[in-house]
């Protein structure tokens, strides 16, 4: 089985960067990624933090969009109880409008943000357990129809009233449903949408969110048959060794966010090798590392490979969190880059 490879990029933020920097980092690591055949490149969607410069979805796609040539650029994902449905259809149907066949919508539940951040963001009207939250299922549904070339009507004080996302559209983006545990499964297989369980994130539930896709999927005019595809953490270099210290910074900022202790933009390697952990944090470390994929070209390359065949899907979407070394420049991410480029050698 050939296997397809994928980007997904959260704009890190290093201690040396600006957020300029970190975002020409990532329009070079795109240009990369569909330079070497990788199938698509998402950006997430954060807020309030210091390390992750993805916070608008949209903006980042027109961007990359405008920067590459042939690679498909979505949202992973925008986290749609902080948009309005129509925003959302809006923003991405000129994006499709502009970049025919190349985007994707890649679509979430959660806030992306603490409970401040979300209450800012839906213009004071509460957090994560609001009415935007409950009624994601209509969302989604609404996003979708609004995508359509046909419109939808709205029926208000008995008159049908015509509603365009975009005014000519003959093409929309391809939508897929995000989530992290069994809820957006059965959504994306009562809706006949593609699916993507957040595997890099938790490594936990996989297979029973997969089973829960596949075993309730019903066919529709978004896709005939279930598709998925598995998400993981990467860091490749010549050795091993390598691999594993250029880890360490995503390591202690996954650390810090799951302890509750205070952000920071991402440490350079030296700096979070001179920097112990608690012992909590420790712990939560070692978890991560062993759910990551670090090594040499043929290591992760093999370990990819065993993962796709468990789980029975032919694309993987790599999250490259390769940190960087004292004086790399500021608006680069050479060990970001040399993940995809070693990757791609051994795989593609």
């Amino acid at each position: 089985m050939a296997l397809a490879l994928s980007v997904l990029d959260l704009v890190p933020v290093r201690s040396d960067q600006t957020t300029s920097d970190a975002v020409r980092a990532s329009t070079q690591l795109a240009r990369t990624a569909d330079r070497l055949g990788y199938t698509r490149y998402w950006v997430a969607e954060h807020h309030n933090m210091p390390a992750v410069a993805a916070t608008n979805p949209p903006v980042l796609i027109a961007m990359l969009a405008a920067a590459t040539e042939r690679i498909r650029v979505g949202s992973g994902g925008v986290m749609l109880p902080n948009h309005a449905p129509l925003v959302v259809a809006e923003q991405f149907g000129l994006l499709e409008a502009a970049n025919p066949g190349r985007i994707d919508l890649g679509i979430g539940r959660a806030p992306g943000s603490d409970p401040v951040t979300s209450w800012a963001l839906r213009h004071g009207g509460g957090g994560v357990d609001d009415e935007a939250v409950s009624r994601f299922p209509e969302y989604v549904e609404n996003v979708m129809a609004m995508l359509s070339p046909d419109g939808v009507g709205l029926n208000l004080r008995g008159r049908q009233y015509p509603l365009h996302a975009t005014p000519a559209a003959t093409s929309v983006p391809e939508v897929w449903l995000l989530g992290s545990s069994d809820y957006s499964a059965r959504l994306a297989a009562q809706l006949g949408l593609p699916y993507v369980f957040a595997h890099h994130f938790s490594g936990q539930g996989t297979a029973e969110a997969l089973a829960l896709y596949r075993g309730g999927f019903k066919p529709s005019e978004y896709a005939a048959a279930p598709r998925t595809f598995l998400t993981a953490n990467v860091v490749v270099a010549e050795t091993e060794e390598q691999a594993q210290r250029l880890l360490l910074p995503n390591l202690h900022s996954m650390a810090a966010l799951r302890t509750g202790a205070p952000l920071t933009p991402q440490l350079l390697v030296e700096d979070a090798e001179a920097s112990p952990l608690t012992p909590d944090q420790e712990a939560i470390a070692d978890g991560m590392r062993r759910r990551a994929y670090v090594g040499t070209p043929d290591q992760v390359a093999a370990g990819l490979t065993e993962l796709a065949d468990q789980f029975d899907v032919d694309e993987v979407m790599v999250h490259p969190v390769a940190g960087a070394l004292t004086g790399t420049p500021a608006d680069q991410a050479p060990a970001r880059e040399a993940t995809l480029e070693l990757l791609a050698a051994a795989l593609l």
